[in-house]
């Protein structure tokens, strides 16, 4: 039979006397039950793990600083791959069609579509316009020769073609374009700061706008998704971090996890973070995390966001 008693320690001490193979086996269970009593957190905290964390954000040329009161989601899966289920539900907008739909002419829709760009403004597109583009593009071209009006007789080639000529004498007529086309080409590649402001010309047709406008809707819908992904499908604990930044995930199953951020940012200064950090749990154990500007997943700054 099972019997029990006190050591002058104070512990319980079992023992087993003389009995059957079936005694034993029920013996056996009566002293399992009867420790699960006398220590009912016991097996939990055995078979599970818990992570402890410390979010902070550092702005440019500042300290660090804690991440107040913000919650922070454990998920068993990371955000970017959830953003990129959510992205198969609702996939992004399609720069070629867009082009397709918008009313220039055919050569601006080929140069966008060959460019991979619909910006139409700023000193980079400026610059990355060759003479080529210029003479090519029946819109750049127009948007040159206005800008350039200025110089005219100054330096500036002037045509000798005239449009009367196009029906008693075509060609003369091309000859003298194709010698005008030459001498403009010319004068690009000899004074590329002729460029500088010609978008300012361009501001009719530059569809830069409407297509950050449609890329916006899409990202605010694809973060809608997978934030409803996350909390539905792969959520597996929240906490909100306290006024020191710290917070806690308790009683996790062993296993690979990611702690992140939906919805918000940690903002200081100029500087907004967000976090998608793997962190494994182990039975047993207490997994620390520290969370900062150096493991923040696609850290960004103000002045990058400004444009919507």
């Amino acid at each position: 039979m099972l019997s029990h008693f006190h050591s002058p320690s104070g512990k319980v001490h079992f023992a087993m006397t003389s009995m059957t193979t079936k005694s034993r086996i029920q013996a056996m269970a009566l002293l399992t039950g009867y420790l699960i009593f006398l220590a009912p957190g016991l097996v939990t905290a055995q078979s599970t793990g818990s992570i402890e964390f410390t979010a902070q954000v550092t702005p440019t040329g500042g300290r660090p600083e804690p991440v107040r009161q913000l919650t922070f989601y454990l998920l068993r899966k990371s955000l970017e791959d959830i953003r990129a289920e959510a992205l198969q539900l609702a996939p992004a907008a399609d720069m070629d069609e867009f082009i397709d739909g918008l009313g220039t002419s055919p050569e601006l829709k080929a140069w966008m579509k060959k460019h991979h760009s619909v910006q139409l403004s700023g000193e980079d597109f400026v610059k990355s316009l060759s003479a080529e583009d210029i003479l090519d593009v029946p819109e750049f071209f127009k948007a040159y020769m206005a800008h350039n009006e200025a110089y005219r007789g100054a330096g500036f080639p002037e045509p000798k073609f005239r449009k009367k000529d196009l029906d008693s004498n075509p060609e003369k007529y091309n000859a003298q374009k194709r010698e005008y086309e030459a001498a403009i080409r010319k004068f690009i590649v000899a004074l590329p700061d002729s460029k500088k402001g010609m978008d300012l010309e361009l501001v009719d047709v530059n569809p830069g706008a409407k297509w950050e406008s449609s890329e916006g809707k899409q990202r605010k819908l694809v973060e809608a998704r997978a934030f409803r992904l996350a909390e539905e499908r792969y959520l597996v604990a929240h906490s909100d971090t306290d006024l020191d930044g710290q917070g806690s995930f308790a009683a996790v199953a062993p296993g690979n996890y990611w702690i992140g951020m939906l919805g918000s940012e940690a903002i200081s200064g100029d500087v907004r973070l967000n976090w998608d950090f793997p962190v494994t749990v182990r039975r047993g154990v207490t997994s620390r995390v520290e969370l900062s500007n150096l493991n923040a997943s696609k850290p960004s700054f103000e002045a990058h966001n400004s444009n919507p």
